[in-house]
């Protein structure tokens, strides 16, 4: 049917689209899949979502509705994340409790009772074998050669840099236990790996919004039951159980909100909520820590506001792509007439007809596992390449969390910088990200963030590591965003939701070696800035292998990731045509010129300048 007199524009655009993907598929035939290239194929490959998202407005008030809702979403990312750091947090002063002093003054008890304390740095696992009631009474510390042993009642904090008691002090998770908290911590990340997999099953079976608000009601509960623990293994466990929610609880509404916008607007939709409302979550989340005084408190008022995600069906649509992929028509149709309403649009009878035709075509496929990917060469090798990528790069950004104590400046304001440096960071990358690329932006912040941190190895604490170190948080922030948008983009609309968690996984495997890369500064002080800088300078050469989606439509099929990686790597770039094409004249020229051969063709004798 010709509606070019309904909408000449988008007809000409769709002729052209055509035209390009037919001219594409002759170019790069040789290294997609034949089953991929059949007429049928082609035909049920295609976006069917994209004419009708142009009709209904591909920034229309439903999909600024769904930006807004990120907001609690996000706001739950980060604080499910960010939490534990100011729950299991631990004084820098500490020293072994002696029960015979306790009347006398915070300072001298220290100066009594801790090996060093004279010299500013003191033991703080260890303390002396003597009579405390003769030292009460000379209120001299024990003679020098008096035998030391292992804190045999506990620990005494001063709360001069936190203001109040975690887990930490109340349960004496220091020295011998120091391994405690990062063990919690590390088992926070198990619980991620597999919410990965139980969410990204649940999405890719049972939908997003179940899976969305299962997340984030595991979350609650997970944060609420903390409170009650009073041991190890009960804490590791509602640690456990807060994992499982984390990343799921906002990577669903992010994948939803991606699919309903224009690729015009796509860049800005997915960066400006972790900008604005991630950022904002970040900077308050230290002061909710400091203004309640009580960790139990803190993950009260982080945790209940999880609950309220539980009326999401009501508010947030169901993936039309995921309706489509499991044959349920009907409820697709229904979702796209919701955008009508509120976008108050109209679909053209022809464009809804074809999109419904469409839909069938493809609900009749049958739906194929996910380790489908690993079968197909192309997409096989690039996502080894984004495994590799996601685990070092949130191991680099989890480290440098943690890493806030080693730049030696006031806790909280250093941690307030630095999430507050993540908002201009990220509005950055949003003016950025279009104009210069995925890979190129990626690469480049990763490399330069892993050079700032190597200088912030070399110089003292202070304000000069404190600059270095918001720097490399700045610009190792950078990559970390764009990665959440890159794998959306090259993973299809069936392996999507389950795609995106596997990938998330991965980093979540990898982040159990954060808090262990923070504790080694316990071995030597700079060791944890050494190992966070080689890795990320590592990782930013391995980017370069990743295709490039600036500009690309979502792929809804195996064959449309494809095409992007093989039309969109490196290698096939044109200006690295031409460069290597520039390298191979400019070595034959130089070779030609330092060469002199016989008229037998021998070379006789190389010319030196």
């Amino acid at each position: 049917m010709d509606n070019s007199g309904e909408n000449p524009t988008k007809s000409d655009l769709s002729a052209q689209e055509q035209s390009t993907r037919e001219a594409q598929t002759t170019t790069i035939s040789p290294e997609i899949s034949d089953h991929s290239l059949s007429k049928e194929d082609l035909e049920l490959d295609a976006d069917v979502l994209e004419d009708v998202l142009f009709c209904v407005g591909e920034m229309g008030l439903y999909q600024k509705l769904m930006f807004l809702g990120m907001l609690p979403f996000t706001t739950f990312y980060i604080w499910v994340y960010l939490v534990q750091i100011f729950i299991t947090v631990t004084p820098e002063k500490y020293w072994c409790k002696i029960s015979a002093l306790d009347a006398l003054p915070m300072e001298l008890r220290r100066n009594l009772s801790a090996p060093g304390a004279a010299t500013g740095k003191w033991d703080k696992c260890h303390t002396f074998d003597a009579d405390w009631n003769q030292v009460l009474n000379t209120l001299s510390p024990p003679p020098p050669g008096t035998r030391q042993i292992p804190c045999p009642n506990g620990w005494e904090f001063e709360f001069s840099d936190i203001p109040y008691a975690s887990v930490v002090v109340e349960r004496g998770w220091v020295c011998s236990q120091a391994a405690y908290a990062p063990a919690a911590q590390s088992l926070f990340f198990v619980g991620s790996l597999m919410g990965g997999l139980l969410f990204g099953w649940i999405a890719d079976n049972f939908g997003r919004i179940p899976a969305l608000v299962g997340a984030n009601l595991i979350g609650a509960i997970g944060g609420i039951s903390t409170i009650f623990t009073r041991g190890l293994w009960d804490f590791i466990f509602c640690r456990f159980l807060v994992g499982l929610s984390f990343d799921n609880c906002f990577m669903i509404p992010y994948i939803l909100i991606l699919e309903y916008v224009g690729p015009g607007h796509r860049t800005w939709v997915a960066n400006l909520p972790l900008a604005i409302f991630g950022g904002t979550a970040g900077v308050c989340l230290p002061w909710i820590a400091y203004f309640a005084s009580d960790w139990r408190l803190t993950l009260w008022l982080t945790s209940l506001p999880m609950f309220g995600a539980i009326i999401s069906p009501w508010v947030m649509p169901e993936s039309v792509r995921w309706l489509v992929s499991r044959g349920r028509i009907e409820e697709a149709v229904k979702v796209v007439r919701k955008f009508e309403r509120v976008n108050k649009t109209t679909v053209p009878g022809d464009v809804m007809d074809k999109f419904i035709t469409n839909s069938k075509k493809m609900g009749s496929k049958k739906m194929e596992s996910f380790i489908n990917i690993f079968r197909n060469k192309l997409l096989r090798r690039t996502m080894i390449y984004m495994i590799i990528v996601y685990g070092s790069d949130d191991v680099i950004y989890d480290a440098l969390v943690r890493l806030t104590q080693v730049f030696g400046f006031d806790f909280f304001i250093t941690f307030t910088i630095n999430m507050g440096i993540e908002i201009p960071a990220v509005l950055l990358l949003t003016a950025l990200l279009d104009r210069v690329g995925r890979r190129l932006l990626t690469g480049g912040t990763l490399f330069m963030g892993g050079l700032a941190l190597f200088f912030a190895m070399l110089v003292s604490k202070g304000l000069s590591r404190v600059a270095l170190g918001v720097l490399a948080r700045f610009l190792i922030k950078i990559a970390f965003t764009v990665l959440c948008q890159w794998g959306t983009e090259i993973l299809p609309t069936p392996f999507r939701a389950s795609g995106s968690a596997f990938l998330h996984m991965t980093g979540f495997a990898a982040s159990l070696l954060s808090p262990f890369i923070v504790f080694s500064e316990t071995f030597w002080e700079p060791l944890p800035l050494l190992i966070v800088s080689t890795w990320a300078i590592i990782t930013a050469g391995i980017t370069f292998l990743l295709p490039e989606t600036k500009g690309q439509e979502m792929p809804q099929s195996v064959r449309d990731s494809e095409k992007i990686i093989v039309t969109q790597s490196l290698m096939k770039q044109p200006e690295m045509k031409d460069f290597k094409h520039s390298l191979s004249r400019i070595l034959s020229s130089t070779i030609s010129d330092t060469i002199h051969r016989d008229p037998s063709g021998r070379v006789s004798r190389l010319r030196l300048h």
